[in-house]
C-alpha cells in the first residue's frame, strides 16, 4: 500500500465519527504548501541572491522570482523588479517540509504558545506567518542582520473551516483553544 494512502486510511479512520465520512477519499488531505516572501525595494543584487538562496535551502526547492506589478515611483520600484519569492511544494517535498515546521520549526519560534484558529479561512486552508527565517534549522549559521520573515500557507481539500480545523490538529499542527 502507498505511503499516501496508508496516511489517507488513518485520516479517514481518526475522522469518520466525527465528520461522518463515508468513504475514504473524503478524508481531507494537503494538496499543496506555499512559501512566499517579499524583497519590498532591495537593489542590492547580493541580498536579493541571499534571500533566495536561503529559502531555497530551507524548502529544498529552488523558488520563483515574482516581479512588481507595477512601477511606483515614490518606492522606485520598476514593473518587473523583483518584489518577492515563492515556493510551491507538493508530494513528498510538502510532507516532509509539514513534519519540519511542526516538530522543529514551531519549538523553535520565540514565545510560541500555537497558531490561532482565525488563520484558518473558510475554504480550509490555514495562512501562517514566521517574523524570521532564522528558525529554520538550515539557516542557524547566518547573520542577525539578514533576517526576513516567511509565509507559509497549507493548501488542504477540506470542504470547511471545521473540517480543515479537525484535520489540522489530526495530522499534528499546533492550533490554540477557543476562548
Amino acid at each position: 500500500m502507498n505511503a499516501t494512502v496508508a496516511q489517507q486510511k488513518k485520516t479517514f479512520d481518526a475522522l469518520k465519527g466525527e465528520l461522518g465520512f463515508k468513504n475514504v477519499m473524503q478524508a481531507p488531505k494537503v494538496a499543496k504548501i506555499i512559501l512566499s516572501t517579499g524583497v519590498g525595494s532591495i537593489k542590492d543584487k547580493k541580498r536579493l541572491d541571499f534571500i533566495e538562496g536561503r529559502l531555497a535551502t530551507i524548502a529544498g526547492q529552488a523558488p520563483a522570482k515574482r516581479g512588481a506589478k507595477k512601477s511606483i515611483a515614490n518606492f522606485k520600484i520598476r514593473t518587473g523588479d523583483a518584489a518577492g519569492f515563492q515556493i510551491t511544494l507538493r508530494g513528498s517535498r510538502a510532507a516532509s517540509f509539514l513534519d519540519k515546521l511542526i516538530h522543529i520549526v514551531f519549538p523553535r519560534v520565540k514565545d510560541f504558545r500555537g497558531i490561532k484558529q482565525t488563520a484558518i479561512d473558510e475554504m480550509g486552508n490555514i495562512s501562517i506567518g514566521l517574523r524570521e527565517h532564522t528558525v529554520f534549522p538550515e539557516t542557524a549559521d547566518e547573520d542577525a542582520r539578514d533576517v526576513f520573515g516567511v509565509s507559509i500557507t497549507i493548501v488542504t481539500t477540506a470542504k470547511s473551516k471545521k473540517e480543515a480545523e479537525r484535520f489540522l490538529r489530526h495530522i499534528g499542527l499546533p492550533l490554540q483553544e477557543n476562548k
